[in-house]
């Protein structure tokens, strides 16, 4: 076994045996990538909110959640590569993490750099070529893309207080590869809104994400009656905000939300 030395998407050198051999993720997206990478026998942990795939939450050691990391259980497990993402973990705890083992970090802030981070991915994991087909097909499958008609979008994350998606976030990101004009750009990434901030706003379509807040329709019909004139919809918030693989299915869920957009 060698050692791959490689930048990672915080600028920070990663040294970290080659190919590893015990990866802990600390993502949900980025867990998935890594089942989509064919990494099974190397995964040896993940974080309780890593859902996909479902074989994998059954069976892999749970190292906590992405905020509050369970540092002693990491310890136990030994890994030779832990994957985390600057928007989703803690500084703190992955400072304390670097002491003993390699880290490697994403930071995403754009649709091209969730591709880019499946490269560099690809590239420490030993699974290079896999990363390279999957960028293409998510790439093919954004060019054959049906656009959404182009409205004004308010995509919102939490309630009480409500809050949305600005600009420099993924999010936003991929709300205009569908054709969709994000009506917070150039407010701050998740600023917080008053209910008259949104009827000002007078979006044509009002997002709510089933993540990280579990929009209902009780909210759905609150936003409703505040706008009469606005469209609102649930949408599963992981095709908007989950960069890796699940990028290659965002194509056909914006098909099947141009049929319920009519």
């Amino acid at each position: 076994m060698g050692v791959k030395i490689i930048s990672d998407m915080l600028g920070e050198t990663v040294r970290a045996p080659f190919p590893p051999k015990r990866i802990i993720s600390l993502v949900p997206s980025q867990t998935e990538l890594l089942a989509s990478l064919e990494l099974d026998d190397e995964v040896v942990g993940i974080t309780k909110f890593c859902i996909h795939p479902d074989e994998w939450r059954q069976k892999k050691s749970k190292v906590g959640g992405t905020k509050n990391v369970d540092v002693a259980r990491i310890q136990q497990l030994q890994p030779d590569l832990i994957i985390g993402s600057k928007e989703e973990n803690e500084k703190l705890v992955i400072e304390r993490l670097r002491v003993d083992f390699p880290v490697w970090m994403s930071n995403i802030i754009s649709p091209q750099d969730a591709l880019s981070m499946i490269d560099e991915v690809g590239k420490i994991t030993n699974r290079a070529q896999r990363a390279n087909d999957l960028i293409a097909n998510i790439q093919h499958s954004w060019r054959l893309m049906a656009k959404l008609p182009t409205l004004r979008v308010l995509y919102l994350i939490w309630q009480e207080p409500w809050m949305g998606v600005g600009s420099e976030t993924f999010i936003d990101g991929m709300l205009r590869l569908c054709g969709l004009e994000n009506c917070l750009s150039g407010h701050s990434r998740y600023p917080e809104l008053s209910d008259e901030d949104i009827r000002s706003l007078q979006p044509d379509l009002i997002f709510l994400s089933s993540e990280p807040y579990p929009f209902k329709e009780k909210h759905q019909l609150e936003l409703e009656t505040m706008l009469p004139g606005t469209k609102t919809m649930l949408v599963d918030g992981e095709y908007f905000s989950w960069y890796g693989s699940r990028m290659l299915l965002f194509a056909d869920y914006v098909n099947s939300l141009r049929h319920q957009l009519g």
